[in-house]
């Protein structure tokens, strides 16, 4: 913990490298930058001096935008993973990836059977799966991606949706698909699906829209809308806080 502490220092406030005592060396774009050991990929990056204006977001591990290809020394294999939670090693080769150029058919699910042929009709290529998970090994969530792919065929879209729920988007499972399968895009649309047609909107949801067309809420808003900004802060600060 006191190695990991140490190398963030370095990369947030700065120190000197005099008072860096563990060193790793990585390439990004073919060139070799030594760094402190016990950083992640995206803040080695960034101690190695360069700046994220894309492929960067909540550094979290939750929003999906640091998508990293790298390779280990010593081994040929490619590897993924999302560069805010990935710890960088010695000898890493890394590619960053902005985002995925995969296709993303437009639909409307009100117009739409509640059956597999909506993926079939906007996705064709998931029956080209082939079943090599490859999908599955790239997902930096450990989803079971080929298990949704199949659930998708088949028109299981509850297994879909609960399989798929953890999904970040980040598209390595699409760039590393032999079937040129959007996966990620196909999992979105089943969610869609199901929510709309197989679970359906629950009791309390039902209520509070009734009551907000009705108009129950109108003369609340009308009074929030003409407060002015110390007023807004004061309702804020004033506000009935959830127990921690």
């Amino acid at each position: 913990m006191d190695r990991i502490a140490e190398a963030n220092k370095a990369a947030t406030t700065g120190i000197d490298a005099k008072d860096i005592k563990n060193w790793i060396e990585i390439y990004i774009m073919g060139k070799a930058y030594r760094v402190p050991a016990d950083l992640t990929i995206l803040t080695a990056m960034e101690y190695a001096g360069y700046k994220f204006v894309r492929g960067v977001g909540c550094r979290q591990g939750f929003c999906g935008a640091c998508a990293t290809v790298f390779r280990k020394k010593g081994d040929y294999k490619l590897q993924t993973g999302m560069a805010c939670q990935t710890r960088a090693e010695d000898g890493m080769y890394l590619a960053q990836i902005p985002f995925t150029p995969a296709e993303k058919a437009e639909y409307d699910i009100t117009k739409e059977p509640y059956e597999a042929s909506v993926f079939i009709k906007y996705y064709p290529e998931v029956t080209r799966c082939v079943s090599c998970n490859t999908c599955t090994k790239a997902c930096p969530q450990d989803l079971e991606v080929m298990d949704y792919v199949q659930a998708a065929i088949r028109g299981a879209f509850d297994t879909l949706a609960d399989v798929s729920f953890d999904c970040i988007q980040c598209g390595l499972c699409a760039m590393r698909c032999p079937a040129e399968i959007v996966q990620y895009h196909v999992a979105q649309l089943g969610r869609r699906m199901y929510g709309r047609y197989g679970q359906g909107a629950p009791d309390h949801l039902r209520k509070r829209v009734k009551e907000i067309t009705e108009g129950k809420f109108n003369q609340d808003m009308e009074k929030i809308t003409k407060c002015s900004i110390e007023e807004l802060r004061k309702i804020y600060t004033e506000r009935e806080k959830e127990p921690e």
